[in-house]
């Protein structure tokens, strides 16, 4: 699991103390793939950014994986929503603005597209 800020977070949460997970119950995320990413799921993925085709510094997890619940606003509008649907083992093209405000020069107010992997849900 990534402890680290993603460049995706919704600038409101970039100043919240990341979540910890209790290393004693650690459980692993399902790659079932009959499973379905739903509303309220929190899944394990992989993802590498890119503006006009050029992957830019800090978009991407570098295959480390990062846990996110879906519906959570975590990360950047129209994020989470657009893996709903989706399987373990899916790989989903993701297309966001980043916003206007968003906090750093190169990145606001620019369209990403984000290639994501699900490698997981938590069940």
């Amino acid at each position: 699991m990534s402890t680290r800020s993603s460049p995706l977070a919704a600038p409101q949460t970039l100043q919240k103390r990341p979540q910890q997970r209790s290393t004693v119950t650690e459980v692993p995320y399902s790659t079932d793939t009959s499973l379905t990413v739903t509303d309220g799921d929190t899944v394990n993925i992989d993802y590498v950014g890119s503006i006009d085709g050029v992957e830019f510094s800090g978009g991407s997890t570098d295959g480390a994986g990062a846990d996110l619940t879906i519906g959570s606003g975590t990360y950047i509008d129209d994020f989470e929503e657009q893996l709903i649907g989706y399987h373990p083992g899916d790989t989903v093209e993701v297309t966001v603005t980043f916003p206007e405000d968003y906090g750093v020069d190169d990145l606001n107010g620019q369209e990403a597209v984000f290639e994501v992997t699900i490698n997981g849900i938590y069940e």
